[in-house]
């Protein structure tokens, strides 16, 4: 792809900060739900803020950082600067280019390059990026469980780092060259090493079966595929991480257009293969993507829907799983006010447990809570087959944010993280618990 080219595409692809693209004839939200989504999602992002200097609590002091930085969500949850959240909100339009490259280069600074074991027995590999990042002193975390860097790194949250956050690297800083137009950042060194060789070093950072690119583990070499779903235990060949490589090899090769234009067309031929091996690696019978090969090899919706989202499951495939999703969603297997179960009730793992291998008791978390994050993936796939009940789904999201507006008083907290149908809820104002959804809603 030419230079120019893709410039040209990529800056008109990219939502004008604070306006609602609304050109179409028809919507799945109403105008007036969709702008109330975007307000909502404002105004969660901004409790999300942590300013220079601005002072969290004891424990968690201030932000020392020299910039904002955005956390998972306001009030008290997760008290540090999370690469993966606040990368998949990046598309809202709401994150201005000074903190966007604040935010890029303390995460390229953070960056391991010098591969390192941890106390606890665990692998820092060279091109690491961290899971979070602490505000009061900078340091990086590079394993889920913990913010303490001395102590961090135990066996079982894996013996590697996450390993979807290298591939949200990459697309902090094709979101950021996009905006900005900036793309001499790519050539700028960050602690002695240019960020385009770090953004490289960050790619090939998780293992990767060799025949046909996914991202792969073991148990013995494992980390975790998504960060929303770290307390899972999920072996061999990696499908959430594959689409997320997927969408960094285009970026990557996006990028390296701009400043090496000769190493681009292996990443594309990467991307290729991925699309190319996915489907016949981890399609059910049904056309649901598994999660994996190995342990909690269970039908993925997150992994699916994404699949659907990012071009990797089209035509008949696509269909199929809207078609799928459209009936778990009319027999109540799916959602519940709008959100989003990892998996559904009716592919449970047994009585016991959603996933094969939980950290988290069922029905609570990511082991088969209900979570806003994937809500706009999954209305997109249905829309394909059954705008009726696409329409439904993502009305009946917006009702609950409605009702549960963290903005009416402390006693509300929506958007949360995560809730069920027992009255079970985690971490009120959640940013990407709006974001995502609103991201894929303007689409629509």
């Amino acid at each position: 792809m030419r230079i120019a080219t893709f410039l040209l595409i990529l800056y008109m692809w990219v939502p004008v900060s604070g306006k609602t693209q609304t050109n179409q004839k028809e919507s799945i939200l109403t105008k007036d739900q969709l702008l109330f989504l975007e307000q909502l999602t404002r105004d969660v992002l901004e409790a999300s803020r942590i300013y220079p200097e601005q002072f969290i609590s004891k424990e968690f002091g201030s932000n020392k950082t020299g910039g904002t930085l955005i956390r998972p969500g306001g009030r008290n949850a997760y008290p540090s600067f999370w690469i993966r959240d606040y990368a998949m909100s990046l598309e809202t339009g709401f994150i201005s280019i000074a903190e966007q490259k604040h935010m890029l280069e303390l995460t390229a600074a953070t960056q391991c390059d010098q591969a390192w074991i941890t106390k606890g027995g665990s692998l820092v590999p060279l091109g690491s990026v961290a899971d979070h990042i602490r505000i009061d002193d900078g340091k990086p975390i590079y394993f889920p469980g913990t913010y303490d860097f001395e102590n961090q790194g135990s066996p079982e949250f894996g013996t590697l780092p996450p390993f979807c956050d290298q591939f949200f690297f990459i697309h902090m800083a094709h979101y950021y060259v996009v905006q900005s137009r900036d793309r001499n950042i790519l050539k700028k060194e960050i602690n002695g090493k240019r960020l385009i060789d770090r953004l490289k070093a960050a790619f090939h950072m998780p293992p990767s079966n060799v025949k046909t690119d996914m991202v792969y583990a073991t148990e013995k070499l494992r980390g975790v595929d998504f960060g929303f779903r770290d307390v899972q235990t999920i072996t061999g060949d990696l499908s959430f991480a594959s689409i997320l490589k997927y969408r960094a090899a285009n970026e990557l090769a996006d990028l390296l257009e701009l400043v090496q234009p000769q190493e681009a067309m292996q990443y594309r031929k990467m991307a290729e293969k991925i699309k190319t091996y996915l489907p016949g690696i981890f399609s059910d019978k049904r056309g649901m993507l598994l999660a994996s090969t190995g342990r909690s090899a269970q039908a993925d919706v997150w992994a699916t829907a994404l699949a659907v989202q990012f071009g990797l499951l089209k035509g008949d495939a696509a269909l199929s799983v809207s078609k799928l999703f459209a009936d778990a969603y009319k027999a109540g297997s799916l959602s519940y006010k709008g959100n989003i179960r990892h998996i559904l009730t009716t592919d449970d793992f047994n009585e016991n447990t959603a996933w094969e291998i939980s950290l988290s008791p069922k029905n609570l978390y990511q082991n088969g809570a209900y979570w806003g994050t994937p809500t706009g993936w999954v209305v997109n796939a249905i829309n394909l087959s059954d705008p009726g009940a696409a329409t439904a789904l993502a009305r009946e999201y917006i009702d609950e944010l409605i009702e549960n507006d963290f903005r009416k008083g402390e006693t509300f907290g929506a958007p949360y993280e995560c809730f069920n149908s027992s009255g079970y809820n985690q971490n009120p104002v959640y940013l990407t618990s709006v974001a995502c959804p609103l991201v894929v809603f303007r689409k629509l």
